[in-house]
């Protein structure tokens, strides 16, 4: 790849020339507008332009995806065509602005009237761009690290509820999921600082539980606080958790944005556990917004070390195949040469028997596998499921069907007669 360049790729649907529209892309995004202008040289056009370097066409669609006073003012009709549009920036035109990267790969190509649909579909850095941009600090070897987790998954689960539950009781719970045999615990993403359980309290409270099962047991339970807030609150809440012996914080990225993540990066060593709740308003439309792919290309630019990507046979929309290849995109390196590679989050209506299909679509166990209902609900307890999920992985690794080992495992068999029933 061209040191000096950029790439992004984009799905487009336009009634016009999809070659055209991708010009008219690469100029707004760079030196250029929908005229030539004074100053727009050529030797500035060559140095600092966009250019596009591929235009693929697809199916047409019946009919616009989105509406478009532009089009319509001019009384511009299908067929709608779609392309796949691959355009190379200079690297100059950028530096190390995470914000700004963003704004050009993105911004304002949403709202260009030529296009009645457009979605990033990926970005491919050079390396020499990649490092000048922040970097996980724990991914997966030093999440493993931290919870003595060497091998299989990181067993993980969510405190429920969500909200109400004071300081106390909150540590009461967790010292329940650390006796259950967790490698990591995280708070509700709509649970960061509330009046009813503040983080000033709450640490403390829950990090004397977690030391004091450290201290029986040797094992050291990951808990991400949800530390959510504008950023010097942040770099608060996370000093406080690292005085406390804390090893994880867990932040909203898309509502406290690239800035505030990227200054807690620097602020802090501790685990970051990206939560990307909203991701479906960037996402769903299969013609609007941004894939997996290029949202965690930004966000592991902002040094996050985990990254949600929901979990199959989950409860929410996605379909399978975009949770594995989401998995697969967190898991290879951002640019040839560099190990930056952060820990897939697998969530959402998970249990023992998902366990199955997750490791056929995605071959290895680098993983964090949270359970909610799937580990509390369990007919035996937490304990109970805990147990049911390690002992399901350990079955799909060694090749053995979940009925195979369910006979020698009663926590396994016990989770598939009481969830399986609800997914059948």
């Amino acid at each position: 790849m061209n040191p000096a360049r950029f790439e992004a790729t984009y799905l487009i649907e336009t009634p016009l020339d999809p070659a055209r529209v991708a010009e008219i892309m690469a100029g707004e995004q760079s030196s250029g507008t929908f005229t030539r202008v004074a100053g727009e040289t050529d030797e500035l056009r060559s140095r600092t332009r966009a250019v596009v370097t591929s235009v693929a066409e697809c199916e047409h669609a019946d009919a616009p995806s989105l509406p478009n006073a532009w089009l319509a003012k001019k009384g511009i009709g299908g067929p709608w065509r779609r392309a796949r549009v691959s355009i190379s920036f200079p690297v100059d035109n950028v530096g190390a602005n995470l914000a700004t990267l963003a704004s050009i790969v993105a911004g304002n190509l949403y709202d260009l009237g030529e296009v009645t649909g457009l979605r990033l579909d990926t970005i491919t850095l050079p390396a020499a761009f990649r490092t000048r941009f922040q970097m996980p600090r724990q991914g997966i070897a030093g999440t493993r690290a931290l919870t003595g987790a060497s091998d299989g998954p990181m067993v993980g689960s969510i405190i429920k509820p969500n909200v109400g539950l004071s300081p106390q009781e909150t540590a009461a719970l967790v010292g329940t999921l650390c006796e259950a045999g967790l490698d990591f615990i995280k708070d509700d993403e709509i649970s960061a600082d509330p009046l009813h359980a503040p983080l000033a309290q709450r640490v403390p409270a829950v990090m004397a539980v977690v030391r004091r099962h450290q201290d029986r047991t040797g094992k050291a339970v990951m808990i991400a606080f949800n530390i959510t807030d504008e950023t010097d609150a942040m770099k608060r809440h996370a000093d406080l958790v690292a005085r406390e012996g804390g090893t994880c914080v867990m932040a909203s990225l898309n509502w406290c944005g690239f800035s505030a993540v990227e200054t807690l990066r620097r602020a802090t060593d501790l685990a970051l556990h990206g939560h990307r709740n909203g991701f479906g308003a960037l996402s769903r439309h299969p013609m609007l917004g941004i894939s997996f792919q290029a949202y965690q290309t930004l966000w592991r630019l902002a040094g996050v070390d985990h990254m949600h990507v929901h979990g199959l046979q989950g409860k929410f929309a996605q379909e399978d195949e975009e949770v594995v290849s989401s998995a697969k995109d967190c898991v290879t390196p951002l640019s040839q040469g560099i190990d930056d590679r952060v820990l897939p989050a697998f969530s959402s209506g998970q249990w023992a028997g998902t366990a199955q299909p997750t490791f056929d679509a995605i071959g290895h166990c680098d993983l964090l596998f949270m359970a909610g209902g799937g580990i509390l609900a369990h007919p035996g307890g937490p304990a109970a499921g805990v147990a049911s999920i390690r002992q399901a992985w350990a079955a799909v690794a060694a090749g053995q069907t979940l009925t195979e080992a369910a006979i020698a495992h009663p926590e396994l068999r016990q989770a598939l007669a009481f969830f399986g029933r609800s997914t059948a």
